[in-house]
């Protein structure tokens, strides 16, 4: 079982974790914003840079950053590789959203929807997972309840006297 501060710290890794996967997904749309503050036209080869690189930022970062605390030793490499994957679905699926609303209304109704559609994946990973503890945690009562009332079968058991040297105790289940 964590204790208490192990959870705390946990948690603060997470929100870590969010800001820095929000603020690359922002950055996506930094040559929207470009184009719609006037400091680039829509052409050029400028434009044409800034929408490549971009794109590929967020994955770039959360590539970095689980291989990063792989190397670092602060999660094993199975887990990176699968928080990782994780927060590339999250961050795809919320572009994608968020680029179907762009084109639709505009960038600026884009980024909420964005960050919107992250938060529901976080809340619906969060209640998925919480099932699964509990679940976990129902599994490892029963496991020593079992365990519990088979202990209390053999103490309570006759006991074989010395007559009785090949007889073996009676397990009641």
């Amino acid at each position: 079982m964590k204790t208490y501060a192990e959870i705390v710290a946990e948690y603060r890794r997470r929100r870590y974790d969010t800001v820095v996967d929000a603020l690359a997904t922002g950055l996506t749309y930094v040559d929207e914003i470009a184009v719609d503050t006037g400091l680039l036209e829509e052409v050029g080869l400028m434009s044409e840079l800034t929408e490549s690189v971009c794109g590929a930022l967020p994955f770039a970062i959360i590539a970095v950053d689980e291989g990063a605390k792989v190397i670092l030793g602060r999660k094993p490499a199975k887990t990176g590789a699968a928080d990782g994957a994780y927060r590339m679905v999250k961050t795809g699926a919320a572009l994608g959203v968020g680029g179907a609303v762009a084109s639709m209304a505009g960038f600026w109704a884009a980024l909420p929807v964005t960050m919107g559609v992250r938060a529901l994946f976080d809340r619906y990973r969060s209640k998925a997972l919480t099932g699964l503890r509990v679940q976990e945690r129902i599994n490892r009562l029963k496991e020593l309840n079992d365990f519990l009332r088979r202990e209390d079968a053999v103490d309570t058991a006759p006991v074989a006297s010395c007559g009785d040297a090949l007889t073996v105790p009676a397990v009641i289940e």
